[in-house]
């Protein structure tokens, strides 16, 4: 164990925010920074940042954090980064365009063209991702149709990991699991697609250097130093993507542990000794590189609750609402007196990749309220994920014990609920920025705190309370899921076309 008064910093560059977390040996915030990040949405289908803004607010959660420690007491960095998120830059390494988010759907139409030329089972075969519009490939293929000057320009193509490790090193870095969303990582061999880049005519040098996690990508810079507070040389390790992270600081990275984010998205799986491949879930490389994740995502968590009081329930000026809501909801059954929702109110991930899907609210009467309409909600999004996670166990992967993360897993209901739902234990996460967490067990395997990843994990990992499932419930859950599951196809109509 290193000397008490060391520390690691994880940086998490989310879509909304930086945070700039100093770490202890235990897993303990010692000191943190944060700045906010800003989204545009020229389009209804397009989601964009600067890239230079990702640089700006590390800059800016560097400094915050720095003027509160000593940087000799630093022992390393690491990133966490939100996935599905890139930037073409030119030769001088300046964006020639906005960032592309994963909230982009501007490559919408173009999906079933690439899916079709490359063949959608050898796609997911590779990337281990079922065809869907948030992956990065999408988006190539879109801008070698509609902006192939743009594509030839560019000199590289980056994830914000790579980004940030160039601002920070002088040299643009990928992990595994930074590379892993982009769609043209082969997670078998953990290099580039070959066959993938070909297709989409694109020069393997575009793309940046690939580097297992906790791996040395380089040092902090002078320039660098003077931009952040940071030491020069600074060692800077491999971290990965935010969910691959999140997973890592929940200590996911052995067969048997689940975790689950009841954040903005809800996003959970568990760890597989193989890439095994379902519509069920998409394959993701694991944060420790061995083995991978298989991930459940809805892109409607906390979201959904948020837009469901903002349009029904007067909005969320009054800091009590949601705990007077809790505690209707607390009062009603499983089942919500029959009211039962489809939360696909931004499209369906897993198991439909439908993105024109939508939100349906059905079974209510002259007695519903809006407390019927939040505990169903909440019910819906528990079982969306516990029949991923049931698909799961049916390939064979373990699931034993289930860690929380995110706002919604202060909710005791909500974590009842998922307890029940998939007849594990449910256990709390002391840390809510698991991702920032992750990257920092990243750096701590880098600069040799421990063993390994299992020992790091092990190490840094902090929990609360564990609520055992009730087994009393269980058949009222299964008999609920059945119902709720056949909603999506009941009142699913079809789309036009959408168009960017």
């Amino acid at each position: 164990m290193p000397d008490r008064d060391r520390l690691v910093i994880g940086i998490d560059s989310s879509t909304q925010s930086v945070k700039a977390i100093a770490w202890t040996a235990d897993g303990r915030s010692h000191a943190e920074g944060r700045a906010p990040l800003t989204i545009s949405t020229p389009g209804p289908m397009q989601a964009e940042q600067n890239a230079l803004d990702w640089w700006t607010a590390t800059c800016t959660a560097l400094q915050s954090l720095m003027r509160q420690v000593d940087p000799e007491r630093i022992d390393g960095i690491a990133i966490s980064n939100q996935r599905e998120t890139m930037v073409l830059v030119d030769a001088q390494d300046r964006p020639l365009a906005p960032a592309t988010l994963w909230l982009d759907r501007r490559a919408h139409d173009l999906v079933p063209v690439l899916a079709g030329e490359l063949g959608a089972d050898r796609l997911h075969a590779i990337s281990g991702k079922p065809v869907d519009v948030i992956p990065c490939v999408y988006r190539l293929r879109y801008f070698r149709e509609r902006e192939p000057a743009l594509l030839e320009r560019a000199a590289r193509i980056l994830s914000v990991h790579d980004f940030l490790t160039l601002k920070l090193t002088g040299e643009a870095s990928a992990s595994w699991t930074s590379a892993d969303p982009f769609g043209i990582l082969d997670i078998r061999t953990k290099r580039w697609s070959r066959e993938i880049l070909d297709h989409l005519d694109i020069p393997s040098d575009k793309l940046p250097s690939l580097h297992a996690p906790g791996a040395a990508i380089g040092q902090i810079t002078a320039t660098a130093a003077a931009a952040t507070g940071l030491r020069p040389g600074t060692p800077v390790f491999a971290g990965g993507g935010d969910g691959n992270c999140a997973g890592l600081g929940v200590n996911a990275i052995n067969a048997g542990a689940v975790y689950l984010n009841l954040g903005t998205a809800v996003v959970g799986g568990l760890w597989s000794a193989t890439p095994e491949l379902s519509n069920a879930w998409r394959t993701l490389v694991s944060p420790s590189g061995k083995g991978y994740l298989l991930e459940s995502c809805q892109r409607g968590g906390t979201y959904f609750f948020n837009w469901l009081l903002d349009a029904f329930a007067g909005g969320r000026g009054d800091p009590g609402v949601f705990e007077r809501l809790e505690a209707e909801a607390i009062r009603l059954p499983v089942g919500s007196n029959g009211v039962t929702v489809c939360s696909y109110l931004v499209g369906c991930m897993d198991p439909h990749w439908d993105d024109t899907a939508r939100a349906t609210f059905s079974g209510m009467g002259p007695d519903t309220g809006i407390g019927h309409l939040y505990r169903a909600s909440m019910e819906a999004i528990t079982l969306e994920f516990a029949r991923s996670l049931a698909k799961m166990r049916e390939s064979g992967a373990r699931a034993d014990r289930l860690f929380v993360i995110g706002g919604g897993a202060e909710s005791r209901l909500w974590r009842q609920m998922v307890a029940d739902a998939t007849g594990l234990p449910v256990i709390r996460s002391l840390s809510n920025e698991a991702s920032a967490l992750g990257a920092g067990m990243s750096a701590a395997v880098g600069a040799g705190w421990y063993g390994g990843f299992e020992e790091t994990a092990e190490a840094m990992t902090r929990l609360a309370e564990e609520i055992p499932p009730d087994p009393a419930a269980r058949a009222l859950w299964d008999d609920l899921s059945e119902r709720q599951g056949r909603l999506y196809h009941a009142t699913r109509q079809p789309a036009a076309p959408a168009h960017a």
